[in-house]
Parts: C-alpha cells; structure tokens; sequence
C-alpha cells in the first residue's frame, strides 16, 4: 500500500511532539513532513529525527506563504497543531493572530491554489476557549453552544477566526478537533499569572498528552487504512478525556497540594487571588463523539498528578517529609505561598489588577470591585456550587430532533430570529448545511454564513467578533447568547464594552 503523506505542523509543542512520536513509530505506513521554524526555541526537540528516513524536515514559517505552499502540495493529510497559545499569546495577541488564523489562511489558500479542495485532508486543531467561561450552573456544554471568546484573550479570538474560516473553506474533508486543557508535563510546569485567571469554581474536562498524540496517530491509521468513516469529515468536535478528566480548579488543587503533604489549602493560596469570572472551560455532553471514532483515550487526571511530582522531584520528597512534622505544612505552604503571591501581582496577575485600580479587567474577572472584596480571605468560606452535576442542555434554536438534510430555509430563519436577528436570504437547497446564506444580526450588521457554521459550530455576526466583547448588550438581545452570559453575569452593567485591538483583518 502507498504511504501517506502527513504535514504536522506545531512538532515541537506540547500537542505536536506527542503526535510526533506516536506517527514515528509507523513509517511503514507515513511519510512525515514537520514545518519547523528556525527559530524555535525547542527545536532541538526535532534534531533527533533529521537523519530518520521517513521524517523529512522542512525549515520554514507558517506566516510565510511560498513556504506553507510547497509543504501543502506534498501532503495528503494536513495536521495543523501549531498555534501560539496562551499565556504566551496574551502578550503579544497581534503575533497571535498572525500566527494562528495566518497560517490557517496560508493553508487553505494553498489547498485552493493547488486545486486539491476534493482531496486534501485537512485538520484544524481548535480550542476549548473558543466558548470560553462556562461555571456552573451551565458548565455542561456540547458543540453548537454559543461562540464566546474570554475578555481580553486574543489567543482564543484568533481561533474563533481560524476555525470560522476553516469550516467555510470549500474543502470535501476538514475537521475541527476542539482541543481542551492538555495535562502532562508542560501543564506541570506553567509559571504565569495566568493560574490565577482560572477561577477555583471553575471547571474542565482536561485530555492528556498521550491521549492526543493517539487521536491524530490514530486519525491518520484510519485513514489510510481506510477505516475511517466519511462521516467524520465536515463537523466540529470536543476534544475531552472523559468523565475520569472532569475536575474543578478547587479539587484539582486539593489533589495537587495534598500529594505533597499539604492538606490545608489557605497555608498556600488565597481566594482572592483568584477570578470568580471570564476563564473558559466545561464539561462535555458530546466528547464521547470523537472517542468512539478514534478510540484514543486511556488517562485520567492520575497520569497529571504524577507528572506535577516527577516535575518537583527531589521536592516532593523533601516536602511530604515536613509536612509530616509539626507545624510542616503551614510552612512548606507559607514558602509557595510568598511565591504565588509575587506571580499574582505581575503584568497580567488578578493582584496586580485590584492595585492598580484596572477599571476594565477589575469588571472583567469579578464583574466589580465590591464583588472582589466580598470574596472571603479563607478558602473555607468559599460557597462552593452544588450542582456539579445537573446538566443544563442548552437551546439552539431549531429543531434539532430534525434530520439534517432535512433542514430548510424555515429552519435557519429560525435559528436567526433565536440569535436576535434575521435570515435575509430567500432561497436554500433543503439539506444543504454548506453554501453561505445571508443574514443581519441584532446590530445590523448583514453578513454570510453556512448554516454548518452556524448550527453546529455556534458561530454568529463576525462584525460584532471582530469589533468588540459587547457581551452585556448582546446578551440583552440575543436569546441565544444569553444562555451563556446572564447566569454568570447577573446584575452587572450591560452596557460595559471592550474594544478589540486586533483582529483578523489586520493579518
């Protein structure tokens, strides 16, 4: 049988390298293209396959067309990991974009150019931020749930660009894999303010490491092998490890902490270091989906638990013997505690917000500064939510009982008058989930979308995406989006509104 060609881009990160070493161990079967920047930082990470025959390594840049060009014409199956993530991107989100709807732009321009829209296998890794904060009451979500980029992540608005472009690209075989929280190693190792951005009533359904190098490794065994449904291709899916990678950031730390012998969490944290709001992250009604095509899950948040402790090493040791002594833990926890705190109040720490007075990210993180400094000093006055697991199915907007080549132009206006706004086309093909319509949204913005971008990717107005977070008035006049915003942001100022500094039409 003829090899396939696989393109994996992103091989030196946390989601590419493990993909990376599980395709390795079947070039029988692939042959391996890796799109490497010069000047990566862990490119030294890819050395070790430069002289393996099977692995070629092409030296160049995604925001560099000529160079996606000739490593897309090669390639059969597209892998397209790469992508500049958070925290990194909250630093610099116009890098972001470049880099993460740039690319993805570079590729399919490239696909179209070659005239391969029939043929190339296309797969877009998107993101769990792309919905971004769902806490209880409405922490269970499925794809189709509203799009909802967090404040001020332009990480996640890049994506939201990305996959919007992907899914209305023409291509006969895409997919959008919403990747989660990837635990292992490098999750072990975050050293940002962000931890701090992920409140401790919020949630996640985490994937590891290894389990996603076994999804694509298994994506691409399928389908050269020829097992792989076509129904898989042409549908947005969430990436999670399952009901054993469920866990809420208060758990998760208790975990974490005790395993070193510290079972009282004030000796090392603070609740009012922590946003109350505006992380991103569920639990998945649907992530068995894409399970029980690729059949790639085997860890549970056990496997991150032992990776924070071989990360510690000696450490570890060190404080689960102190720990045992008296007074042992308050001050192992007060040493991580002097730590957590100077982190807290860096550049984009929740501390550093509160002492400067930062109006905007003040509102955005707890809605006001009264609501910061109700929250108690001790995480055991911490009212903790009780419907962990009450499921909360939210509505789309059209009769989703329906067949899908069933729905018609009846059934989109629907769904747009349920979106606050309305279907301005007058014509579509029954079933047909592809072709763009024409809409205008609660603003008046008039603009085109499949109803596949719509119905099941949750997607809606770009003009308002591009613009602007304007959350609290769109939520006013958006059923649909009020789902997502009201039960978490009741009381606040509806009016309040964060310009966007980038944007998609800035690459």
């Amino acid at each position: 049988m003829k090899k396939t060609r696989v393109l994996l881009t992103g091989s030196t990160g946390t989601m590419g390298y493990s993909v990376l070493k599980e395709l390795v161990k079947e070039l029988d079967k692939f042959e391996l293209i890796l799109m490497v920047r010069h000047m990566d930082p862990r490119k030294e990470l890819i050395q070790p396959y430069e002289k393996v025959s099977g692995v070629e390594i092409y030296w160049g840049d995604l925001t560099n067309y000529a160079e996606v060009f000739a490593c897309v014409k090669r390639a059969d199956i597209i892998l397209h990991v790469a992508a500049f993530v958070s925290p990194a991107a909250d630093y610099d989100p116009l890098l972001a974009m470049k880099t993460n709807y740039g690319s993805t732009k570079n590729i399919l321009t490239a696909i179209k150019e070659q005239n391969r829209l029939a043929e190339a296998k296309l797969v877009y890794i998107g993101t769990v931020a792309e919905t971004g904060d769902r806490r209880p009451p409405i922490h269970w979500g499925r794809v189709g749930d509203p799009i909802k980029p967090s404040i001020f992540d332009y990480y996640a608005v890049s994506k939201v660009a990305a996959e919007r472009i992907v899914i209305e690209s023409g291509l006969t075989y895409w997919v959008s894999l919403r990747q989660t929280g990837i635990m292992g190693a490098a999750m072990s190792k975050i050293n940002d303010p962000i931890l701090f951005h992920n409140g401790l009533h919020n949630v996640l359904e985490y994937v590891s490491d290894r389990d996603s190098g076994r999804l694509l490794r298994n994506l691409c065994m399928m389908e050269h092998q020829g097992e792989l449904s076509p129904e898989f291709w042409k549908h947005i899916y969430n990436v999670g490890g399952g009901e054993t990678c469920r866990v809420d950031t208060y758990s998760m730390f208790q975990d974490v902490f005790g395993a070193i012998g510290i079972k009282e969490l004030d000796y090392v944290i603070s609740p009012k270091w922590f946003a109350t709001k505006n992380f991103h992250g569920q639990y998945y009604l649907d992530s068995d989906k894409l399970e029980e095509f690729l059949h790639f899950r085997q860890d549970s948040m056990t496997y991150f638990y032992e990776e924070y402790i071989k990360n510690l090493g000696i450490t570890a040791s060190i404080s689960k013997v102190i720990c045992k002594l008296p007074g042992g833990q308050k001050l192992m926890g007060g040493i991580l505690k002097k730590v957590f705190l100077k982190m807290a109040r860096t550049e984009h720490g929740t501390i550093h917000f509160i002492e400067n007075h930062m109006e905007n990210q003040i509102a955005a993180y707890w809605g006001s500064k009264s609501e910061w400094e109700q929250i108690p000093e001790s995480v055991h006055d911490l009212v903790r939510p009780k419907d962990w697991n009450q499921i909360t199915v939210l509505d789309h907007g059209y009769d989703e009982e329906k067949p899908k080549n069933k729905l018609k132009l009846s059934d989109m206006s629907e769904a747009a008058i349920f979106r606050g706004g309305k279907l301005d086309s007058i014509s579509m093909e029954q079933g047909d989930l592809s072709t763009p319509l024409t809409y205008t949204c609660a603003f008046g913005h008039t603009f085109e979308a499949s109803p596949k971008l719509i119905l099941e990717g949750g997607h809606w107005c770009p003009v308002c995406e591009r613009e602007s977070w304007n959350y609290g008035r769109r939520a006013m006049v958006d059923p649909f989006f009020a789902q997502v915003w009201k039960p978490l942001h009741d009381g606040e100022e509806p009016q309040k509104e964060y310009k966007k500094i980038v944007n998609e039409l800035m690459v």
